[in-house]
């Protein structure tokens, strides 16, 4: 009896123990599915990615990038404020709030108001600072060649009465060689003695809103005077002029019959002058990692080669912008110049 009970104690906890380990192997299955469940998901997600990324999509025009590129209208200004020896690198925040016509012309405003990180290096050969990045391939101290670029913000044709119906114009971006040439100090009156400056930025144009795809090329030379004030204020004004490419006179001002209506007839956007302009800027240091910065620029069309478009309802238009510049970390080494 003894025997058959021990035999049977030995069976049930065969059976208890078999019984346990099906239970063990169901959620280790159970396990399994859900982690096959999972990455079927993100295989599939993957897969819709893929496929949406396959298909011609536009981007919106709201771009942070476009946003960087405004704030660096402001670097003028803050090379005036710093007279002396520069960080290696420095990175930070930057927070900007421009309004800006959505083309020479325009009579639709653009307004942004942003928040960015920033990052700025000033080797001797690799920059990224003052609308520059990438390779300057001369510096003598009264030339200097780099590759530059700027960019102006896009706007919606349903915002804009007289665009109705036609395609957006994106967020641009510029990109390529720029001179630029010290010219000496000059004195103003009531201004004081500043340093002059030509530059001759020739770049070529995309659409960030549209895969990068070519808008033309732009020609920008400008004159500008800088100077910095006992008080600390660093300030300078500056002319110049636009002028494009017949590619990127059709962005603004090409009317196709296609999009002909009453009001807004066919037009053949023709190379050249788009807009003259003059700007000033300034900034001032309030602290040790705290600058300030405004700007304001004045566009006219008066003149321009495609002055007669009927996309044209202004004769002249303004862009201004106030903002600040937060240093988080920098270099104690100091840079080449």
């Amino acid at each position: 009896m003894r025997q058959q009970k021990t035999r049977r104690r030995k069976a049930g906890t065969g059976f208890g123990s078999l019984f346990s380990g099906i239970c063990k192997s169901a959620r280790n299955l159970e396990q399994i599915g859900a982690v096959g469940r999972k990455y079927s998901q993100r295989i599939r997600s993957a897969a819709l990615f893929k496929e949406a990324m396959s298909k011609p999509v536009r981007m919106p025009v709201r771009l942070p990038f476009a946003v960087l590129l405004a704030a660096l209208m402001t670097q003028p200004a803050r090379a005036q404020d710093e007279p002396g020896p520069k960080p290696l690198w420095e990175v930070g925040i930057v927070g900007v709030s421009t309004t800006q016509q959505a083309y020479p012309g325009a009579d639709q405003q653009v307004q942004r108001t942003i928040p960015l990180p920033y990052a700025i290096y000033r080797g001797q050969w690799l920059r990224s600072e003052n609308n520059t990045i990438g390779l300057r391939a001369l510096k003598t101290p009264t030339v200097e060649l780099d590759v530059g670029f700027a960019g102006s913000f896009g706007s919606r044709a349903n915002e804009s009465r007289v665009r109705q119906g036609m395609p957006d114009i994106g967020t641009l971006v510029e990109f390529g060689p720029r001179l630029k040439m010290q010219l000496g100090a000059l004195t103003l009156p009531l201004a004081g003695t500043g340093r002059l400056q030509a530059q001759f930025p020739l770049r070529g144009v995309f659409d960030l809103s549209d895969r990068f795809a070519s808008r033309g090329l732009s020609f920008e030379p400008e004159l500008s005077w800088g100077t910095r004030t006992a008080g600390g204020i660093g300030w300078g004004v500056n002319v110049g002029a636009l002028i494009g490419s017949e590619k990127l006179t059709d962005t603004f001002y090409e009317v196709t019959p296609l999009y002909a209506r009453p009001g807004r007839p066919a037009y053949d956007a023709k190379a050249g002058l788009i807009s003259l302009r003059a700007g000033i800027s300034g900034g001032y240091r309030l602290a040790p990692d705290w600058f300030v910065f405004a700007f304001a620029r004045v566009d006219t069309v008066a003149g321009a080669k495609n002055r007669d478009s009927p996309l044209v309802q202004r004769t002249t238009g303004a862009s201004a912008g106030i903002g600040f510049t937060w240093t988080w970390m920098k270099s104690d080494e100091k840079a080449f110049d």
